[in-house]
């Protein structure tokens, strides 16, 4: 799971900025966590992995040492990694309202009548909210806002989601052509 993106370092002694992509910073950040790291393209940095060695923030933004990175020129060269966590399939968010990615993806998406719509194949992680992407039976996708309007149901137990279909957010919008109204 992304849980940030390193920026640029703050000082001489290999401190960073991130930029945070997690719901819990204090628990993805804390020290002795071992993050993988995913460097971009052209990137002087080669190592698979950052281990967190403080994480404090600083007029909003966070600031981490990592073990590996013990000055400013090693900050550079880190700048722009994504940072991932390994998550264990069993886990779950402090929040009851939360969910993991690989705890919604595969899960089969109904209406609220129990029409089946699809399946949740990914989540696409947005500023405003995050989207499901549904894969439906004619092998469309759809992307669904996941807030609590439109998914009003997460069971995880019974493998399911239910969506609050609205016209052309899940099933397409019926063609004008087929509307007895139109044709009159």
């Amino acid at each position: 799971m992304l849980v940030g993106r390193i920026g640029k370092p703050h000082g001489i002694r290999g401190e960073v900025t991130i930029d945070v992509r997690t719901d819990e910073p204090e628990r993805r950040f804390a020290p002795g966590a071992v993050l993988r790291a995913q460097p971009p393209k052209g990137s002087p940095w080669t190592g698979a992995t950052l281990t967190v060695a403080s994480a404090r923030w600083h007029q909003q933004v966070l600031l981490v040492a990592f073990d590996e990175v013990v000055d400013r020129n090693t900050a550079e060269a880190v700048r722009g990694v994504l940072l991932h966590a390994d998550i264990p399939a069993d886990a779950s968010p402090e929040d009851p309202d939360e969910f993991y990615d690989h705890q919604l993806i595969g899960l089969a998406a109904y209406d609220v009548d129990g029409t089946h719509l699809g399946e949740v194949t990914a989540l696409v992680h947005g500023a405003a909210q995050d989207l499901l992407t549904i894969r439906t039976p004619d092998r469309r996708e759809a992307l669904v806002p996941f807030v609590k309007a439109l998914v009003p149901e997460v069971d995880l137990a019974g493998r399911r989601v239910v969506v609050a279909d609205r016209p052309g957010l899940v099933q397409p919008l019926p063609d004008e052509e087929t509307d007895p109204e139109a044709s009159a």
